[in-house]
């Protein structure tokens, strides 16, 4: 009788015993299906992006009350628990932080103004003080001729004032802008409430209003705790900053202290630039370039100890926010809406962490030990 080849006996068996048939693990493939999707996918982002772009001046003001409305929900609920009404306790807190955020801007504004109508004069004064670096540069000239460049460094120029008006249109909002963020913002506070129940009742299955309930109340709370953190830190950024001009003897203290707080809002680029305001000004007021380093250096010094210890020690405790992640959203956030947009760049990672991490739970297999 001729034994088939599937019914061959395994050695060590009892008789009769067939073969197991083997199965061999294929490499994963990408069907059409999956393609069609990650395209549709990449499509549909890059659309997002363009009409976040051109529709900058809808939906900046809306995003941005709607975050900041997100902040400051818990100083409403609080006022709402003391009996207050919450549109009242909306308009109030309204009021309240634009009445802080307008006491920052009149001390930064009173030197600027100040200083603005001496620029010709700052100028000539910043390009004399830049006289020592003449040498350095024209030894690199030197350097590059020798290795066969084409060209050497340009000649060290003071930029012209025509500068300033393109920025200071690109930093305001517009008079419509701004009425859109305020009433979009008092609107959102008032009736949060009423819209955190419309957006949980939007689903019929009880899974699912739970996840929603559980995302909004971290979303709240992640970000309120952030607000309330921050700007703990930078106005301690700003005293210090404030008392550190006035040790060194640099002109209004208390404006520069109150850039410094303000610019920390923005990451990495609000620090860097402060620096560079605190170099312009130091050899502007101080007849030394030593003299006129000492402020920008002990604010140098007083940015790293916050960046890398103070800050993470507070914040890296509830939000664990990866470098590189927040270099990223303040780059595209800062391209896409300009300085709000950098302002606007760590809470928006925040919510994409938080949406993750309930809507795209780890299940993955862990990888073998080396």
């Amino acid at each position: 009788m001729r034994v088939l080849p599937s019914e061959r006996l395994i050695s060590g068996n009892s008789e009769g015993d067939p073969l197991p048939e083997s199965h061999v693990e294929l490499p994963p493939v990408i069907r059409r299906t999956e393609f069609v999707a990650f395209a549709l996918a990449g499509l549909l982002l890059i659309a997002i992006v363009a009409v976040l772009y051109v529709g900058r001046a809808f939906f900046l003001p809306v995003v941005m009350a709607f975050v900041i409305g997100t902040m400051l929900s818990p100083a409403a609920t609080f006022l709402e628990r003391s009996k207050v009404p919450r549109s009242v306790g909306a308009v109030l807190i309204v009021v309240a932080v634009s009445a802080v955020v307008a006491f920052a801007v009149a001390l930064i504004a009173s030197p600027v103004m100040a200083w603005s109508t001496r620029l010709p004069e700052l100028g000539a004064q910043l390009k004399d003080k830049l006289h020592v670096f003449d040498r350095p540069l024209a030894l690199w000239r030197e350097l590059q001729a020798m290795l066969g460049g084409s060209e050497g460094l340009p000649s060290l120029h003071m930029p012209k004032i025509e500068w300033v008006q393109p920025t200071l249109e690109f930093l305001s909002p517009t008079f419509t802008e701004f009425l859109l963020f305020f009433v979009t913002l008092i609107l959102f506070i008032a009736s949060w409430r009423d819209l955190r129940r419309a957006m949980i009742m939007t689903f019929s299955n009880h899974d699912a209003r739970l996840r929603t309930l559980r995302i909004l109340n971290e979303i709240e709370v992640h970000l309120g705790n952030y607000l309330l953190t921050v700007t703990l830190i930078n106005v301690g950024v700003g005293v210090a900053t404030g008392l550190i001009c006035a040790l060194t003897g640099m002109p209004n203290p208390a404006g520069l202290g109150a850039l410094a707080a303000t610019l920390n809002f923005i990451p990495i680029i609000g620090p860097v630039a402060m620096f560079v305001v605190l170099v312009v000004v130091g050899l502007i007021a101080f007849p030394t370039l030593g003299g006129g380093l000492m402020a920008a250096l002990a604010f140098g010094g007083l940015t790293f100890l916050e960046g890398h210890f103070i800050t993470p020690t507070i914040i890296g405790r509830r939000l664990a926010l990866n470098a590189l992640a927040v270099l990223l959203a303040l780059a595209f956030w800062t391209w896409l809406w300009g300085p709000m947009g950098a302002f606007l760049s760590s809470p928006l990672l925040i919510v994409a962490l938080i949406l993750k991490d309930h809507l795209l739970p780890e299940n993955s297999p862990q990888l073998p030990q080396a």
